[in-house]
């Protein structure tokens, strides 16, 4: 196991399941990948001290755990600019699609870059076993893949093998927050916070929250009938 992989709790897979890269690159997104992500990414050695990373020291700290196209990421980042947002996604075509909508054609290598917004483009359960102990305010998991088939459930983020390592991260009284519209995934929520010493649950929503930015995979979800449902947990 190398240093910026650290071992996961017994029971989690260590290795990511899922597709990395979708349809073929353009030359413009293979050019987001090469010049423009590695001015936003936070290095494995960077995750020790994140703050210092970003250049806000004192800042809250918020993880976004696979953050899709980025519509999320980007309207909870403009609207918290004194947040040091760690935003995490593997799937390429995510990667440039939120990358796209920082920087102008032609300026990858040049443009302006938010101070606020550091990527992780790794397994984002391998940067919980960097951050610091009691480092982070906020974990947001929206829509994530639910893998809906029993015998993947130990691919799911949310898994009880998982929940010491994010309580480990999280500070006491910082939220959780979990957004589904898989019954499969909703029972699974259900269950594994059932019975466990780390989190309490504050809310749950059949509507979206105020603050909460919306995203592709909700309105999908909503179009498709599907009723979904939002959590915070808090660390105790």
């Amino acid at each position: 196991m190398t240093a910026d992989r650290p071992p996961l709790a017994e029971g989690v897979p260590d290795r990511l399941y899922g597709r990395q890269r979708g349809h073929k690159l353009r030359p413009r997104q293979q050019l987001l990948l090469d010049a423009t992500l590695p001015r936003l990414r936070l290095t494995p050695g960077q995750a020790a001290d994140p703050l210092a990373a970003f250049g806000m020291p004192g800042a809250r700290l918020w993880l976004e755990v696979g953050f899709g196209g980025g519509e999320h990421a980007l309207e909870q980042h403009r609207a918290h600019p004194d947040v040091a947002y760690i935003a995490s996604e593997v799937f390429e075509n995510g990667l440039c699609s939120l990358l796209t909508r920082l920087v102008p054609d032609g300026e990858e290598a040049t443009a302006p870059l938010p101070r606020g917004l550091k990527l992780w483009p790794q397994d984002a359960r391998h940067l919980l076993g960097l951050l610091p102990e009691a480092g982070l305010d906020r974990l947001m998991l929206m829509f994530p893949d639910p893998w809906p088939k029993s015998r993947h459930a130990k691919r799911r983020f949310v898994h009880p093998e998982l929940l010491p390592l994010v309580a480990r991260v999280l500070r006491p009284g910082g939220e959780w927050r979990i957004a589904s519209d898989d019954p499969t995934y909703q029972a699974w929520v259900a269950e594994v916070f059932a019975d466990q010493a780390f989190f309490t649950l504050a809310e749950r929503h059949l509507v979206r929250p105020a603050g909460t930015p919306g995203t592709r995979y909700e309105a999908k979800a909503v179009r498709a009938g599907r009723q979904p449902i939002w959590w915070v947990f808090t660390r105790r």
